[in-house]
């Protein structure tokens, strides 16, 4: 697992959603979400923990892929809030 460092939290995409709520099915074109679960959290990071479904903004994360599983790597400043 990766461990952020200072005012930074590593986190994963939600689940995307692959149909609406009507049943239409959504081909691979679809924008992948700005939202996400955090798995890590930096020293210096005061509002989020982990386990909380955060927005963030759309071009401020990170990517990074180990073992497979991709990761956001995300400044807290650029968290817009939290989803419950």
């Amino acid at each position: 697992m990766i461990q952020p460092l200072n005012d930074r939290v590593v986190a994963k995409r939600d689940e995307e959603i692959t149909k609406t709520a009507t049943g239409i099915l959504l081909g691979d074109a679809k924008e992948k979400p700005k939202y996400a679960i955090v798995e890590a959290v930096g020293k210096d990071v005061k509002d989020v923990k982990k386990g909380d479904k955060i927005l963030f903004k759309e071009y401020s994360a990170t990517e990074v892929e180990l073992d497979k599983k991709e990761y956001l790597i995300i400044k807290e400043e650029d968290i817009l809030g939290t989803i419950n």
